[in-house]
């Protein structure tokens, strides 16, 4: 199995990132194909098998990819939604390694408030700088896993780098001493919180670089390493900012199902390109029930039986929705609310894309990208998610076989999601927000279609280089 990976943002990872946003991850993780907006997003993976080629956690990582029409006008340089000019030099070159490694996140990340911004920002620098380790398969294990343990003391070494790395993202490594710097210039508030999700997720990609995802339990502890731990992490920083209510940060198992859903969402989809290079995601306690071997989902022969695996695994996925609409149901702040909101649209829609169809084990299914510009335009308050999830779930319902070993269960995890949200399903304007939040909107509305090309682009290059 290949490392741990699945930043986004997500959250970050393959969320932080699904950012519109692991999802994914990736990213993101891996929120991270990434948590509760995006993975670091589909960029590297948090906590991967040595042997494999390297993948990104989609909490940490890149939304979903969206089917790729006539190509739009090229897009113009990602812009900065606060005047750099007002940046320390340091700064400056942070922002610039986040829009060299981020993609389509630096766009989210740059539309969040205030403090927040600098924060989140850090704090996928620092992620994706351990997540470059820990994807690196040229570092053997004696040295790597010492670093992972001991990422987290190195934001308080002002000259540590490492400069032996050959991943395409070496630079948050090369110049660590200038990330460093920033994170101990934010408040100690933000500091403890980035500090002690790098020691948790160093610890937890340690673990899985050598071991494969077993039972269901394992699945759900892989994911939380690579995908849930950034939902929390970014929950605490957005309580710690004000802009958001303490119990955002302190309820840390429904911070840890944004990530979940984003991570579990884009191993389900990826399955494929995931077998191209040698990676398996998907629980063994699952598979077994319908393979000898996970690759064996694969052959022809075995189509209707790797549909029903997947249905399986689709219907746990959809256990983290009724934490989602509870989670997002508690943010009060524009910014943070689209953050969180979008990639999850956008894995519910994946998921319904997914749900029962055999191409999943013949290439990668996408959601359009005009479908994808649409959730993410929507998606502006709770009551339009939830009216989006009850859209998504009744597409689901609609698809599922009576034949189907989980039916039942997938019907009752429907009829759950179902009575949290709008019957009809009409969606709803957050009028009680401010113009300006709203101009907000719209603006990453205008980058969308920048974000959806470069996500393409991103997938396309996946397939070629290996990086999820």
């Amino acid at each position: 199995m290949a490392t741990a990976s699945k930043a986004a943002v997500s959250f970050f990872k393959r969320s932080l990132a699904l950012s519109p946003p692991r999802g994914g991850g990736r990213g993101s993780g891996r929120c991270s194909h990434g948590a509760p907006g995006s993975s670091l997003g589909s960029g590297g993976s948090l906590v991967r098998l040595q042997a494999a080629s390297p993948s990104r956690p989609r909490f940490l990582s890149e939304a979903p990819p969206a089917a790729k029409p006539s190509p739009p006008p090229s897009p113009s340089p990602p812009a900065l939604f606060f005047l750099q000019d007002s940046l320390s030099h340091s700064l400056r070159l942070c922002y610039k390694y986040l829009n060299q490694t981020s993609r389509s996140f630096a766009a989210v990340i740059q539309a969040l408030d205030g403090e927040l911004r600098h924060a989140v920002c850090i704090f996928y620098l620092v992620l994706r700088a351990l997540d470059t380790v820990e994807d690196d398969m040229t570092i053997n294990l004696e040295t790597k896993v010492p670093m992972l343990h001991n990422f987290h003391s190195y934001l308080y070494q002002p000259d540590w780098r490492f400069m032996e790395s050959n991943e395409k993202d070496k630079q948050v490594l090369e110049d660590f001493p200038t990330i460093s710097l920033e994170f101990r210039n934010l408040a100690k508030v933000y500091r403890d919180v980035i500090a002690d999700i790098c020691h948790k997720m160093g610890l937890g990609m340690a673990e899985f670089l050598e071991k494969k995802v077993e039972s269901e339990k394992e699945w759900d502890k892989y994911c939380h390493y690579v995908a849930g731990l950034v939902g929390i992490g970014l929950s605490q920083l957005f309580s710690a900012s004000k802009l958001e209510d303490p119990i955002v940060g302190q309820d840390t198992e429904l911070a840890n199902s944004m990530g979940l859903f984003l991570q579990k969402t884009n191993i389900i989809r990826d399955y494929y390109e995931d077998q191209l290079v040698g990676r398996e995601f998907w629980p063994r306690e699952v598979w077994s029930k319908y393979a000898k071997k996970v690759s064996d989902l694969a052959k022809p022969e075995n189509i209707d039986k790797a549909v029903q695996c997947m249905n399986e695994l689709i219907t746990n996925a959809l256990h983290h929705v009724p934490d989602v609409l509870t989670y997002l149901s508690r943010l009060k702040n524009q910014s943070v609310f689209n953050f969180c909101a979008i990639p999850q649209v956008m894995a519910i829609a994946t998921l319904a894309a997914c749900y029962n169809n055999q191409q999943v084990f013949r290439g990668v299914v996408k959601i359009r990208k005009g479908q994808a510009v649409t959730l993410m335009m929507d998606a502006t308050n709770i009551q339009a998610v939830k009216a989006i999830m009850y859209q998504y779930v009744e597409e689901i319902y609609q698809k599922i076989p009576s034949t189907d070993p989980s039916s039942s269960r997938t019907q009752q995890i429907v009829a759950s999601v179902r009575s949290m949200s709008l019957p009809g399903g009409e969606l709803v304007s957050r009028t009680h927000y401010s113009p300006i939040y709203l101009s907000c909107v719209m603006l990453l509305v205008a980058l969308s279609w920048q974000y959806l090309s470069t996500v393409s682009q991103a997938a396309e290059e996946f397939v070629h280089t290996g990086e999820n």
